[in-house]
């Protein structure tokens, strides 16, 4: 990939945003490198114990107002948000559906983006559990995951990888066209999308103690490229005042106008206490 195709493809996918800086945003499964235009943030695994589930730090980044919830069932009221971001989420969760449901309750627009199948079926991440299509014979295209009963697609094709030493060689090719590996999809109003099978309980355990990924310094420099090129509209994002009951479900209200705060918000109603469900990347 030429410097200006990788200066494209990074712009598209971390800078730019078909959101004003009036809108609302919520970065769903926000991790260690929540989106820059997320207003709020929400994650369900946040120790370094998940690190398997995310690609950088052990540890999420409370950058924000961040919900320690589930993403297949989120705290916010319906229509809390004008625009979610779901980046690198779903090929981790046990239940797709149930996420893109909630990702359609609480917000009227947004972007999504998962790893593409036919990549990923060369070099994939033990904590992926599903594969990924866009099927563009439909109309509008439908997102389509299909459960994997296994972390590799080829048994012995990724064993000859590893012992070879080639897995780095050939995923460091495959990174070299990036905006082919991924499926990158702008929707509103619906998520047209089908789940097909079930992903084995033994699978779900497996990917969730994998270690986590290395911090490398491509990814270092992505994300300080993203602060630099970003800076004055997150100050300013910044000082707005956003109120906590304006945000969740009626149940959840405090009755007072009490502002969201740069801290994790738990709550036994909604935190999940058990390791089964979505993991956050």
């Amino acid at each position: 990939m030429s410097l200006v195709q990788t200066l494209r493809v990074f712009h598209e996918r971390r800078i730019a945003l078909p959101v004003g800086d009036d809108a609302l945003v919520l970065d769903v499964g926000s991790g260690d490198k929540p989106s820059w235009r997320a207003d709020v943030l929400l994650d369900r695994y946040l120790g370094d114990e998940y690190a398997a589930q995310r690609s950088g730090r052990g540890a999420a980044r409370v950058t924000r107002p961040l919900f320690n919830a589930d993403a297949a069932a989120m705290p916010f009221a319906d229509g809390a948000f004008d625009y979610t971001i779901c980046s690198n989420l779903l090929e981790h969760v046990v239940d797709p559906a149930s996420v893109l449901q909630e990702l359609m309750r609480v917000s009227a627009a947004g972007y999504i983006e998962v790893p593409e199948a036919s990549s990923a079926k060369i070099i994939d991440f033990p904590s992926h559990i599903w594969w990924c299509r866009l099927d563009e014979t439909t109309a509008p295209p439908t997102l389509a995951f299909t459960a994997k009963d296994s972390p590799d697609f080829d048994l012995e094709i990724a064993g000859y990888l590893r012992r070879s030493g080639l897995d780095r060689r050939v995923e460091a090719v495959l990174n070299s066209r990036f905006e082919h590996r991924v499926i990158r999809l702008h929707w509103s109003g619906s998520i047209p999308f089908r789940v097909e099978g079930k992903v084995p309980p033994s699978l779900v355990e497996y990917a969730l103690a994998q270690p986590g990924h290395t911090r490398d310094l491509q990814a270092a420099a992505i994300q300080v490229a993203t602060d630099v090129l970003t800076v004055r509209r997150q100050r300013r994002l910044r000082r707005r005042r956003l109120r906590y009951d304006d945000l969740v479900r009626p149940e959840y209200r405090l009755g007072a106008d009490a502002p969201l705060e740069r801290r994790v918000y738990s709550d036994r109603r909604w935190t999940p206490a058990d390791r089964s469900g979505d993991a956050a990347q």
